[in-house]
């Protein structure tokens, strides 16, 4: 009788834990737990017939989902940051190109007003990158739903970035000097315009995880004062 009282029980349990009824927590499995309880009540001379030990672990719910979300939008996002081997490397490679460059366009022969026009093209087509550069990022943001620049100015951006390469490459091919020396000023060339890109890239980075560490760091000391004036 208090063996079959005890199971009947124990299946009263079981069917209340497959119902929906919160699981203990603990590291064990429910049917172990189920087992080891049903084998204390058997062997425990003060329960009474019909009855089982209870428990000294209490049940407790499990862990309601607005606290797992709130856990979840805490997490510190990862702020990424080039390493210093890549930033002297980029450093280093637009170093060499404008060295290159400089040295092609102080000793080019010809005529004083076609040096001039080769620097300023140079000089035109490193501005132009830069300012292409940070257009492409600014406007990156529109994905997100962020403010982008006008049409008008996208037309500016990219119309002179165009023009200084076409005119560059133009007077490069159109000066009358030596093949080689003209093919030293065209790799030097398109040598400074990929890493000017590069550089502009990197620095854009740099900033940008700048910004993002201060405002987590803006955030913490919030919240460290606003659980101070709590307490």
């Amino acid at each position: 009788r208090k063996c079959a009282d005890t199971d009947w029980e124990f299946f009263q349990l079981g069917a209340g834990v497959r119902a929906g009824v919160p699981e203990p927590v603990g590291l064990k499995s429910t049917a172990k737990r189920y087992q080891e309880d049903k084998n204390r009540a058997l062997v425990d001379k003060n329960a009474l017939p019909g009855r089982v030990a209870r428990h000294d672990t209490p049940i407790s719910n499990p862990p309601a989902a607005n606290t797992m979300n709130a856990s979840h939008s805490n997490t510190t996002p990862l702020i990424l940051r080039d390493t210093r081997a890549w930033q002297w490397q980029v450093w280093a490679s637009f170093g060499v190109a404008v060295f290159l460059c400089a040295v092609g366009l102080a000793w080019l022969p010809g005529e004083p007003l076609e040096q001039a026009f080769m620097v300023m093209g140079y000089v035109f087509c490193l501005s132009a990158v830069f300012g292409l550069s940070k257009f492409v990022r600014d406007n990156d943001g529109a994905r997100r739903g962020e403010a982008t620049d006008t049409p008008l100015w996208k037309l500016v951006v990219w119309g002179g970035f165009a023009i200084a390469m076409l005119l560059t490459g133009w007077g490069l091919l159109g000066m009358d000097i030596n093949d080689t020396y003209k093919a030293f000023l065209g790799v030097s060339w398109l040598y400074l315009v990929t890493t000017a890109f590069t550089l502009a890239k990197m620095l854009r980075d740099r900033h940008e995880a700048d910004v993002l560490e201060a405002r987590l760091q803006g955030r913490r000391e919030a919240a460290q004062a606003r659980a101070g004036s709590v307490e």
